[in-house]
């Protein structure tokens, strides 16, 4: 166990002080390409995109390859982070109902993904929900529970069909002001697809991308057997594994009622906000995991959109899709999986349903 503390300790330790030996030159003068390339870890991370980046590179591991990959996520943060002012996001935002505003290729590609979505779901997956997020400010530093006028207030402006795009121009319009995007269910999956189709272009025969829970497990093991993913076990102070998916070459997110929320007079309130009714959404539903062979961006929106649909109609949308599977897990501590799923309940307090 000291060991293994050890291990993880220098492991951290070396993905925040990469950046600044970077940006200060003392990782060239120390470390030469050459040798750098010889003497890379198995895996790195850096945080991006407000969430703690894993990438796994095994044996085949380069520090040039580890720094195309997060250079590549830090472009496609700073093009839709909600956050930085300068980001196509923040101008899009700024500019509403005022002109379209022509966005680099990555954010308007993601956009038009995510209005689809948008429209496959029903509207449970939206990216307009920015003035939303931004009054429960469940993510910031002043997280709070809005009054039920303020949220009938900003609750028309969240309208996926307001959203104008012109592929020809590349432009954006969101055709009411105070309307926002806020891309945070989808960029990391985003991110995640482009980490991969750098790790294919360097014919890696095996990777493990891990973008803050939306994980991509590239190629197959060692000794060919499967993958096995964690599936955790939602409860806040609880870091086990509910559960065990195997498979090759797959996709699998998750959203849950863990991962971002606050506590408001004994009550806990979630970052999974509906845009049906702008209060977090209550489903019986803890957490729902998209298994997809597909792109990760997609299996990203889909999480978060079958989460608030609930159960029935969420997996009614997953069964409409192909080489998309899903697993649910209840308030009551049931578990259910869709049939294409290779799923294993390893924690005795749950139960699997029917």
């Amino acid at each position: 166990m000291r060991t293994r503390r050890l291990f993880l300790f220098c492991a951290v330790a070396l993905a925040v002080s990469l950046p600044i030996a970077r940006a200060t030159g003392l990782l060239e003068r120390f470390f030469p390409p050459r040798a750098r390339a010889a003497a890379a870890p198995p895996f790195l991370g850096e945080f991006a995109l407000n969430t703690f980046c894993v990438i796994t590179l095994f044996d085949q591991a380069s520090y040039e390859l580890y720094e195309d990959i997060f250079r590549r996520i830090r472009e496609i943060e700073g093009r839709m982070s909600l956050f930085l002012p300068g980001s196509d996001v923040s101008r899009v935002n700024a500019a509403a109902g005022i002109a379209p505003v022509r966005v680099h290729g990555d954010v308007f590609t993601v956009i038009e993904r995510a209005a689809r979505i948008a429209e496959l779901s029903g509207g449970a997956f939206d990216p307009s929900i920015g003035p939303l997020t931004a009054l429960w400010d469940i993510m910031g530093p002043n997280p709070g529970v809005p009054s039920q006028e303020e949220i009938n207030a900003v609750l028309p402006l969240v309208n996926w069909r307001n959203i104008d795009l012109d592929r020809e121009r590349r432009t954006v319009f969101l055709t009411a002001p105070g309307m926002a995007l806020d891309l945070g269910a989808i960029a990391k999956g985003f991110a995640a697809d482009e980490a991969l189709a750098i790790i294919r272009a360097a014919r890696l025969d095996r990777a493990i991308i891990n973008l803050g829970g939306d994980v991509i497990m590239h190629g197959a093991r060692p000794d060919r057997t499967p993958w096995r993913v964690g599936l955790q076990t939602p409860h806040a102070d609880d870091r086990t594994a509910l559960g065990i998916i195997s498979g090759w070459d797959m996709t699998v997110t998750t959203s849950g009622v863990y991962e971002r929320y606050f506590v408001y007079n004994g009550a806990r309130h979630h970052h999974l906000l509906s845009p049906f009714d702008g209060h977090p959404a209550r489903t019986g539903i803890l957490s729902t995991t998209i298994v997809s062979s597909g792109a990760s961006m997609d299996a990203d929106a889909l999480s978060t959109a079958v989460f608030v649909l609930g159960y029935e109609r969420g997996r009614a949308l997953v069964d409409s899709l192909e080489g998309v599977e899903a697993i649910f897990v209840f308030e009551d501590l049931s578990v259910r999986a869709t049939a294409g799923v290779d799923f294993t309940l390893v924690d005795g307090r749950f139960r699997l349903g029917e």
